[in-house]
């Protein structure tokens, strides 16, 4: 067995540890709104996200472009150039996601994959360019740098989008529900629901399907001209569904939304990250079976990339499933999952964050900004909005839920919407960037950040949100390094280096059920 056939081996359990730890992260993403909000027992929750991940793995196939073209010019390198990229990829990126699991923080697999690229391709690039004597300005015809710049544009775009388009439809939705749901909830459950759900079906089956392994062309096509039939058939059937649903069986018409958009965002977010933990290796994989047949495999250029990934249906699901069994097992996961649950609390509970100054600061100054906008809104009209915010009667403490189903509700269709709408246009959103932010968007809508946690909230989403830049600084710099002492260093280099990655994540994940 040679040198290239063991580094496959070695992606392929690299990937195995990156769903892992990949999951136990990014499981905030599409369960938070529902353990939130209670809207079912953890283990109605998880078996819910565990079938949309499951099929959401078989939509993913068009995003695994991006581990192979998105990032570099897969033809200016060699078998031997892109397989020390992608070990270095595998490597940095199964201990940075471990480093914030371990801290209960949440970020971003897609970042992490980015930049990790990015960073390992500028590496051996850099390599190449000084061994052939060439000027730096070269490094431009290695990297596809418009590409890279358009996916870390879109990443970081999805952050405002996703804040402002949560904060301005959950404002509307509070303003037409009240808190009080028993009676607002009858009134307009049924049509709010139905279209909730058809808009999560409209982008997670009917756009989503571009990517999917199980739909043929003829079926696309019938889709696509007769779009406008489906849309608004679904609209009408939900309507009567959840009308028979709330007035024959009492039945609690958002909960059903809250599951049926934890469904839609554990698919979205198989079928948007998957990439982010077997593109890389599957990448690999193609272009080891290009390069075995011939003579000198390690020279041999990497134009092969170039063409379409073709996965089977089972290597997907496999994946999924390894999803599926970390979703109930980490521990890491919950603890991720409680640190953006209490960010978003609605009531006035203890914070695990210690306030900044420039939290107070900000406070303060948002504080003015709010007393001068009321003295400009006419009193009557100020009135009206602040009764239909006005809280019901607290129950005590233990009996509350984070935030309510409405809110929950929300969360899920606005963030599957987004992610999905991303899918489509194959741009590889941060679903943690989009879960977290319109989850922090509603819960300002819902005025939940008070006076008197709103900078121990503000410090939070800090903290949060500068993880994210730590996250994209140190998978450049990590992938850089690893790449430059594996291509300086050779085969020796490369395996303390695999050997010390699994070393750290077995020995981390012994920690922690100890802890």
């Amino acid at each position: 067995m040679d040198l290239y056939t063991l580094l496959i081996g070695l992606l392929f359990v690299l990937a195995v540890s990156d769903l892992i730890v990949g999951v136990s992260n990014d499981a905030v993403n599409f369960t938070n709104s529902a353990i939130g909000s209670r809207a079912a027992s953890r283990l109605v929750i998880l078996s819910v996200a565990a079938l949309g991940i499951l099929l959401g793995t078989v939509f993913s196939v068009g995003m695994m472009d991006i581990a192979r073209t998105g990032v570099f010019n897969p033809e200016m390198f060699r078998f031997h150039d892109v397989m020390i990229i992608f070990v270095a990829v595998m490597v940095t990126d199964v201990l940075l996601l471990d480093l914030y699991n371990t801290f209960a923080l949440p970020t971003s697999t897609t970042v992490s994959l980015v930049f990790e690229l990015l960073g390992a391709a500028v590496a051996v690039s850099l390599a190449h360019v000084v061994a052939a004597g060439e000027p730096l300005a070269a490094l431009g015809g290695y990297i596809n740098s418009d590409k890279a710049l358009a996916m870390i544009g879109a990443i970081f775009v999805s952050v405002i989008i996703a804040f402002t388009v949560g904060l301005t439809v959950q404002f509307l939705t509070r303003m037409l529900f009240t808190f009080d749901l028993a009676r607002s909830a009858r009134r307009y459950g049924a049509i709010w629901g139905a279209m909730a759900v058809t808009l999560i079906g409209y982008y997670i089956l009917l756009k989503g399907m571009k990517g999917s392994v199980l739909i043929g062309p003829e079926q696309r096509a019938w889709v696509e001209a007769n779009t406008a039939v489906v849309i608004w058939g679904s609209l009408g059937c939900w309507t009567l569904v959840f009308f028979a649903l709330q007035r024959i069986w009492r039945v609690d018409v958002l909960r059903v939304v809250v599951l049926v958009g934890t469904f839609a965002l554990a698919l979205a977010f198989a079928a948007n990250d998957l990439v982010n933990f077997i593109g890389v290796p599957f990448a690999g994989y193609a272009a080891w079976l290009a390069a075995s047949g011939t003579p000198d495999p390690g020279a041999m250029g990497m134009a092969v990339l170039r063409e379409p990934a073709r996965l089977e249906t089972w290597m997907l699901l496999l994946a999924g499933a390894i999803m599926v069994v970390t979703l109930w097992t980490s521990r890491k996961a919950r603890a991720v999952t409680a640190t953006e649950v209490n960010l978003s609390r609605q009531d006035s509970a203890e914070q695990p964050f210690e306030a900044l100054g420039v939290a107070r600061g900000m406070v303060r100054l948002f504080w003015q900004i709010a007393v001068t906008g009321r003295r400009m809104t006419p009193l009557a009209m100020r009135q009206w909005i602040q009764s239909r915010f006005r809280p019901l009667r607290p129950v005590p403490e233990a009996d509350l839920p984070a935030f309510d189903m409405l809110r929950a509700a929300a969360n899920l269709t606005i963030a599957s919407s987004l992610i999905a709408l991303g899918t489509t246009l194959k741009l590889p959103l941060s679903t943690t960037y989009v879960t977290f932010m319109v989850a922090m968007g509603t819960a300002l809508a819902d005025r939940a950040w008070g006076r008197d946690t709103a900078a121990e909230r503000i410090t939070g989403v800090m903290t949060v949100i500068g993880g994210w830049f730590i996250t994209a600084v140190l998978a450049f710099t990590g992938a850089a390094l690893v790449a430059g002492v594996v291509y300086l260093g050779g085969t020796v280099a490369l395996v303390i280096v695999a050997v010390a990655a699994l070393v750290v994540v077995v020995r981390s994940q012994r920690w922690r059920r100890e802890g």
